[in-house]
């Protein structure tokens, strides 16, 4: 009894944060009615409330879920070229700024998530990419490949150039000419941490 209502707790759940992902991409989180959103699940206000509390809520949920598969899908291209953990740790910063070009992530993640939740490097998702970054760094000072600083400085610091670099391609009226500009300086900027082989 207990097994199968937690389990439809967690279908109900997952109904909404579909529901409220289509709905935030085609409308966004302003134009998103609750009434709408919950109809279209055939479920009620009631069960986002209970679920969630609020819009708001909701919008938290749906922002990690989209900020997680971004990272995921970034990390997946990151082994899928290969190379030594500093190459994979600047295709992962590249592919999460490249991720700013699809529509669903610009709108949810990009603009209106900051707008509505705040600060993004308070946001669960982007702690985990925090201490992923973290480990990595922590490796490659282990075998000298990075400058001594502090591995957390350096990995809040690299996380925000992506991360802002994602806002400002997002944000940006030209994209496509802007994009190219973020991944340059993004490149540039993480690569003054390396310790550069005698010439």
């Amino acid at each position: 009894m207990a097994a199968r209502r937690a389990e439809m707790m967690a279908e109900t759940r997952a109904k909404l944060i579909a529901a409220g992902r289509r709905a935030f991409a085609e409308k966004g989180y302003a134009a998103t009615s609750m009434d709408d959103l919950t109809a279209a699940v055939g479920l009620t206000r009631g069960a986002l409330y209970h679920n969630f509390g609020d819009k708001r809520g909701l919008l938290a949920a749906v922002v990690d879920q989209v900020d997680e598969e971004m990272a995921t899908r970034a990390a997946a291209e990151a082994e899928r070229r290969g190379g030594d953990d500093w190459e994979k740790l600047l295709i992962e910063g590249v592919a999460y700024i490249e991720a700013a070009m699809t529509p669903e992530v610009q709108r949810i993640v990009l603009l209106d998530g900051p707008a509505v939740l705040g600060d993004p490097s308070n946001w669960p998702s982007q702690n985990k990419c925090l201490a992923a970054t973290m480990d990595c760094l922590a490796r490659l000072a282990g075998t000298g490949r990075i400058k001594p600083v502090s591995i957390e400085a350096a990995a809040r610091l690299l996380n925000g150039a992506a991360l802002n670099a994602a806002l400002w391609v997002a944000a940006s009226e030209s994209p496509d000419a802007v994009l190219p500009e973020a991944i340059e300086a993004f490149t540039h900027l993480a690569s003054g941490l390396l310790v550069r082989e005698p010439a």
